[in-house]
């Protein structure tokens, strides 16, 4: 169904208003994160000028479940509104996450990660390609593909890019790193130095394009030697080097922020208490 269909039904004839309590939040909507101060600013102005633009909801037995609008829902149950005016439309499941998502997009709502998610949970539940999912939202077929790659970061990193303290384009930079530690390491250098995209940029290059010379270091390292800078990285969760070689050299444990330097801290601390029982 063309987007133009999903949307036109803003006649003030489609319109009724509804019992607020008979209106239900959909689960499976994409936004997550309402922010407290604009919904506290919303309900204000609602307060005092009513609900401009009615809430878009489908009918569910005997409640309406909102399909568009869930911020004026809130807001307008933190105002203390008894009722409020709805534009009731039949959408099936696809049309209900087509349209959520859509309205978010267009309004800027979602945080990158609700809108990666959004597309993850699209082209999951309804088997379409990404091409296909481009052309329903509007967007290019590499904008959705670059928003799905933040969805493989570590953990840490997708809460810091979902809280707002670390951009989508420092995250995209960091899916390139595979080891799990090295991405949140330099993501909490990236919010604690306020570096940019393209520092960032450099720094993800460097470590994924050691120098010549440190190639030919680690191809005559032996077996031994490998594993136990593997080991130290697994445990300290950070980037670990040899410069040298078998005989002599240097072992280098980098450090990208205080969290890092303190926790490295710490477990020396326990390896030494260990020792002295």
């Amino acid at each position: 169904m063309p987007k133009t269909d999903l949307f036109n039904s803003t006649n003030q004839e489609n319109v009724i208003v509804v019992d607020i309590n008979d209106v239900i939040a959909d689960v499976n909507q994409p936004r997550k994160m309402f922010d407290k101060n604009a919904l506290t600013e919303l309900a204000s102005s609602i307060k005092e000028h009513g609900v401009i633009q009615p809430i878009l909801v489908t009918k569910l037995g005997n409640k309406y479940q909102i399909v568009a609008g869930e911020r004026r829902y809130r807001a307008s149950r933190l105002a203390g509104l008894l009722s409020v005016p709805v534009i009731v439309k039949d959408f099936s499941t696809k049309e209900r996450k087509e349209v959520a998502l859509i309205e978010n997009l267009q309004r800027q709502d979602l945080n990158p990660i609700e809108e990666a998610y959004a597309y993850k949970s699209i082209l999951e539940e309804f088997g379409i390609t990404q091409e296909e999912l481009a052309k329903r939202v509007g967007k290019s077929r590499p904008v959705i593909t670059n928003s799905l790659r933040l969805l493989t970061l570590n953990p840490a990193v997708i809460d810091m890019v979902a809280s707002g303290r670390l951009s989508a384009g420092h995250a995209r930079c960091l899916a390139s790193i595979k080891q799990m530690s090295v991405q949140e390491s330099y993501a909490k250098a990236c919010c604690d130095k306020q570096m940019s995209v393209r520092s960032l940029e450099v720094m993800v290059y460097n470590y994924l394009n050691p120098t010549k010379k440190q190639k030919r270091v680690k191809e005559i390292l032996s077996t031994e030697l490998k594993d136990l800078v593997n080991d130290m990285q697994r445990v300290f969760g950070t980037k670990v080097k040899v410069i040298g070689n078998n005989n002599k050299g240097r072992i280098c444990i980098d450090y990208f922020t205080q969290d890092d330097l303190s926790r490295i801290f710490d477990i020396v601390n326990a390896m030494k208490k260990g020792k002295n029982r």
